[in-house]
């Protein structure tokens, strides 16, 4: 793939050219000029090549309309990698665009076959870092053979924008593939000649709004071999039980798939390794022979045969040497494994504890240091590195995703990684992890769940269960074993970007709602984590990202995520370690702390970051909650703690992290702990616990048993099953705030006029994490839009779609506008960096001509509240729609009363942004909907005295709670009845003297005062 190189730096230039002149006066040329041919400019974009069309030569745009074309200008920019200018321009691109160069078609093509790729500067737009394969990705064509560059055949490749500044952007020529998809002329011979080039084309990503800036486009580097055929092998590892035989395939294979030219030879050896010739393996060698005309893909089977001995021992190597003469050798020596056999840790039938012991003992220091690191799966600089690093993990970063990305393809990827732990010593499985935080949200085609805001508005702790037994069983059947959810923060600041993965602003809905690690886990002793449909969690983040002050943020533009969180020690436990007491309780595998740091008011130490909070995590979460799991860090987040990176890796090992998401340098970070335990700066009793802690997941997961995927529910990914969870999740998750007039639910027969930006975009209703890490707008996966939910609910209704509300409004029974937000996540989505809660001009527009127009429902798809202000008078219905995923049926079933409206604010909604934060217990308390305020539809309050009925209900509720049942079901029920009365009391009439006990009644009530629950609501009719 694209290899981004270091950011240019004048500083650089200058070194550079100060050793090209020490050579040249010491009467040589630097040694590569005498290897490489000179490069070869492409484009400097000082104006030498223009805007124009073909047949001239020129830079144009294109796209699928002419809104699509991305506005180009060359500009004069002082940062310019090469000469004084580049090329720059803006993109809004919601079908293809982009912006080719076609060199002029009454000249030759130019011959690039000297070369080894191309290569140019790119100016990342990211002010933060991102996991490579998750930036927003853009495509490079080059255009090959045939009469023109519009006549020609596009090989393409790709890569993904993930920092900041300008990049230098190397693609090898081997790295570019036949476009499948589409071709000008039908495609010529599939083969990528490089002997007429007709230019390049980018295509620009789609569904936001961007910029991009690119310089300096060039030939570089020494043509490779031109061989057309190539030598591969079906694996780069062949693990066989002692005594077995290997069986390796190797095939021919050739450009545009014809059959071999001249013959291909493959001789072959069995030579080095750590297992012993004769003894451990009986030593083979020969040659096979592809005669000319053989077939792509004809293969040939080299056995390899080991011998058994009687003793236990660990993995042993026999690497199979292959000599290629006639096509490209592979690019990987393969490797037959005599698997691990004889020991104890290998013995299932040995308590954990032990295997446990007796691995750890025979393992040497860069072997822990290998289980204690993280990589993410595109960083890694060859797969052989998972063995040769003794790596312990891979994750997939947000958007970093298989090709073809499907379930299918995600567990092929992980089984090919888990594989090559198989060449280790003691063949340590990988364990791989993903953020699935609303289902197994990377995969195209997984059923992606309610985001944690809307479980928490659903306040149904059996249902919360079900969607995260949903999501592990999803996650699992793709080979993964571990997954980064749930979220247990707790959200006391809409401005933050990261709000909706929270369950809500109070502690104790959070905590309510963990039943979801039961649901992913299973038994908290974790007896069941090795079923094919359970998975590993991690509560984060530890603790109190949910509490970080605006404007304290110090990364890149964020304004309050990865900040400070400021609170007194009694805040803390109550607030914000309360859920993660509760984690632990229920036998959460993993804890991940914050980026953001905690100052603890009155202590004297000011911020610390939650990687180095020693405190926290040894001495609080490890000491006093008992967690006997491990700890990992967030992606890159200990290079945020103060100091060098040898102290950054010292001081969070020694605060308690047992691995580290390095993510990106696992050659630099293994090297570095090594290098601190061996000068005793880190304890090797430190990095025991660790390991051991890590380990013991390994072996409770059933890794070392079964390391691959069990694909058995690989059917079941996005199944009709797992969707009706989602769809019972969405519809609960909806809050109804206003209902005058009964406007909702509809009736079938009713015309209905619907607009607004989210009603029939899937993108924007699944919001961040969906895909890609910050999500996109548009068709981006499986599922059902909301306009498209209500059209099969009402098959026979005159249901109108106009999204900017530019139709006729006239003849229509009611119209629904669905408006809110477009996906963002993690900082980018944070007020004041681009966002705020304010609906979009068009959003505005539509809800004031359909509102005008007739009686309206306007729901507010959203990650949190938006500010609806002086317009809520004109609006009839009012329903906070929060992110309901793939399933739009599910918000359809309440529109129209298949499901009654059950859910309730889990947060406060505001008047302005200005009175944010604003949470349930503050002793100011003035919104217009109140925390836990939700209408309902399909019943009514009891009919009669209403002071008199909440006399009967509190009476009832004491004796529930002597009995020991305030936190029973038939609590709750009798709460929501009051609820009924009180809200019918309240609704329209919002005070401060009624919000401030009613929403302090749903705190009760979770936290099983059933008794003061229905005091407080009491209170809120009385002041009503």
């Amino acid at each position: 793939m694209p290899r981004p190189r270091r950011p240019f730096r004048a500083g650089t230039a200058v070194l550079a050219t100060a050793a090209v002149l020490c050579g040249l006066l010491a009467g040589g040329l630097p040694s590569a000029a005498a290897d490489e041919p000179a490069p070869r400019l492409i484009d400097r974009f000082e104006g030498e090549v223009p805007f124009a069309n073909p047949p001239a030569e020129g830079i144009f745009t294109w796209g699928s309309d002419a809104d699509d074309q991305p506005k180009l200008e060359i500009k004069e920019r002082a940062d310019a990698p090469e000469g004084a200018k580049v090329l720059q321009g803006t993109y809004d691109i919601s079908g293809w665009g982009g912006v080719s160069h076609d060199f002029a078609f009454d000249e030759p093509a130019q011959d690039w076959t000297a070369h080894k790729g191309i290569r140019f500067w790119w100016y990342g737009q990211n002010t933060a870092p991102l996991p490579p394969g998750s930036g927003k990705r853009v495509n490079f064509e080059i255009k090959d053979g045939g009469a023109n560059g519009e006549a020609s055949e596009l090989w393409t490749t790709s890569f993904t924008d993930d920092w900041e500044g300008w990049h230098l952007v190397e693609i090898p020529f081997s790295d570019f593939v036949y476009r499948a998809d589409y071709q000008p002329v039908g495609g010529i011979d599939q083969v990528l000649g490089l002997k007429e080039m007709w230019g390049y084309a980018l295509t620009l990503p789609t569904g936001a709004p961007g910029s991009f800036a690119i310089d300096g486009i060039e030939l570089y580097g020494k043509a490779e071999p031109a061989l057309t055929a190539r030598v591969v092998t079906d694996a780069a590892v062949y693990p066989v039980a002692e005594g077995g035989t290997a069986q390796v395939k190797v095939s021919v294979a050739t450009t545009g798939s014809g059959p071999v030219d001249e013959p291909v030879t493959v001789a072959y050896s069995t030579e080095g390794g750590s297992a012993t010739s004769g003894d451990d393996y009986r030593p083979v060698s020969g040659s096979v022979t592809f005669p000319a005309g053989t077939a792509s893909g004809e293969s040939r089977t080299i056995a390899v045969g080991t011998r058994k001995d009687g003793a236990a021992e660990s993995a042993e190597t026999v690497p199979l040497k292959l000599t290629v003469s006639g096509a490209k050798a592979p690019a990987e020596t393969p490797h037959v494994v005599v698997d691990a056999h004889g020991l104890p840790y290998l013995d299932r039938k040995l308590p954990v504890k032990k295997r446990v012991a007796d691995l750890l003992s025979r393992m040497s220091l860069a072997e822990k240091a290998g289980q204690m690191t993280q990589a993410e799966r595109n960083a890694l600089k060859t797969p052989g590195d998972i063995a040769s690093y003794d790596l312990g993990s891979l994750l997939s970063g947000g958007g970093s995703v298989p090709t073809p990305n499907t379930a299918g393809a995600w567990a092929k990827m992980v089984d090919s990684y888990q594989l090559r732990a198989r060449a280790t010593r003691f063949q340590i499985p990988l364990i791989y992890g993903v953020d699935a935080v609303h289902g197994h949200n990377n995969v195209i085609g997984s059923t992606i769940m309610p985001h944690n805001i809307g479980i928490g508005a659903g306040r149904d702790p059996k249902l919360a269960e079900k969607t995260g037994a949903v999501t592990a069983r999803e996650v699992r059947a793709t080979g993964i074993p571990w997954d980064f959810a749930p979220c247990l923060c707790v959200t006391r600041d809409e401005r933050w970007g990261r709000s909706y993965e929270a369950f809500g602003e109070d502690p104790a809905l959070v905590t309510a709602m963990e039943t979801v690690i039961t649901g992913m886990q299973g038994a908290r002793n974790g007896k069941d984590l090795d079923r094919n449909d359970k998975v590993l969690t991690s509560a984060k983040h530890f603790v109190g990202d949910g509490g970080t002050e605006f404007g304290s943020s110090a990364t890149g533009s964020y304004t309050i995520d990865q900040g400070v969180t400021k609170v007194t020690r009694r805040e803390l436990e109550a607030v914000h370690l309360a859920p993660f007491a509760e984690a632990v309780e229920r036998g959460a595998g993993t804890v991940m702390p914050s980026y953001s740091s905690l100052d603890i008011l009155g202590d004297g130490q000011g911020p610390v970051k939650m990687h180095a909070h020693a405190e926290m995590i040894n001495g609080v979460l490890k000491g006093r909650m008992g967690f006997d799991g491990f700890v990992i860090s967030d992606w890159q987040a200990i290079d945020q703690i103060p100091g060098d990176y040898a102290s950054d890796v010292r001081t969070s090992v020694k605060a308690g992290l047992d691995m580290i998401m390095v993510a990106t340098d696992y050659r630099g970070f293994t090297r570095t702990l090594q290098e601190e335990v061996t000068a005793g700066r880190v304890d090797r009793a430190r990095v025991d616990d660790a390991v051991s802690r890590i380990l013991t997941q390994k072996f409770k997961l059933g890794l070392f048993e079964q390391p691959y995927a069990d694909t058995t529910n690989l059917g079941r990914v996005g199944s009709a099953e797992h969707r009706a969870v989602a769809r019972e999740a969405v519809a609960k998750s909806q809050v109804l705030l206003k209902n005058d007039g009964a406007v909702l639910p509809l009736k079938k027969s009713q015309k209905v006029y619907v607009a607004g930006s989210n009603a029939d975009d899937i993108g924007n209703q699944a919001g961040g994490w969906t895909i890609s890490w910050q999500g996109s707008s548009g068709a981006i996966t499986t599922g059902t839009t909301i306009l498209q939910g209500m059209r099969k609910a009402a098959p026979d209704a005159g249901i109108t779609y106009s999204k900017d509300a530019s139709a006729a409004t006239d003849g229509y029974d009611v119209g629904v506008v669905v408006v809110g937000e477009t996906p963002y996540a993690e900082g980018f989505g944070d007020v004041g960096n681009g966002n705020d809660l304010e609906l979009t001009d068009a959003d505005k527009a539509a809800v004031d001509k359909v509102c005008a127009a007739m009686k309206c429902a306007v729901l507010v798809v959203s990650g949190r509240p938006q500010l609806i202000g002086d317009r809520l008078d004109g609006i009839d219905a009012l329903v906070a729609s929060w992110l309901p995923g793939t399933e739009g049926d599910g918000v359809a079933d309440v529109l129209y009363g298949k499901r009654r409206f059950t859910g309730r604010l889990p947060v406060t909604w505001p008047k302005s942004q200005a009175q944010l934060p604003i949470n349930v217990g503050d002793a100011a308390y003035d919104p217009p909907f109140p925390y836990g305020w939700g209408l309902t539809t399909l019943v009514k309050p009891p009919a009669g005295n209403g002071e008199a009925a909440l006399k009967a209900i509190g009476s009832a509720a004491r004796t529930l709670q002597a009995a020991g049942l305030g936190g029973s079901a038939q609590g709750s029920e009798l709460v929501a009845v009051a609820r009924l009365i009180v809200q019918a009391k309240m609704a329209g009439t919002i005070s401060e003297a009624s919000a401030k006990p009613f929403a302090e009644a749903d705190h009760l009530l979770l936290s099983g005062d059933l008794r003061g629950a229905v005091a407080k609501l009491t209170a809120a009719y009385r002041a009503a």
